[in-house]
């Protein structure tokens, strides 16, 4: 899911790093409607539209599903088609 009002890049349930080889590279407090909680940070590879990014990518139990972040949108286009339900990002 686009989140918009989330910064980074990239947010995920911890159990989904189960399989994922990614390297653990600190904490950080992040701001959340919930207010400030404290995240892992993780150094994660990702493939969009066929291109390979490594991004920081933050886990926490909070998270109830894969949230994309609005740094993406400072290098990739995104496009709406509102009437068709299709967002794309890439």
């Amino acid at each position: 899911m686009l989140d918009t009002g989330f910064t980074g890049f990239m947010a995920i349930n911890k159990q989904d790093l189960d399989g994922l080889d990614w390297n653990y590279i600190g904490d950080d407090n992040l701001r959340t409607a919930q207010g400030e909680i404290m995240f892992d940070r993780y150094l994660g590879r990702v493939i969009l539209d066929g291109r390979e990014f490594v991004i920081p990518v933050y886990a926490g139990d909070e998270i109830r599903e894969v949230l994309l972040g609005s740094e993406w949108l400072k290098i990739l286009p995104l496009a709406v088609n509102y009437q068709a339900g299709i967002l794309t990002l890439g």
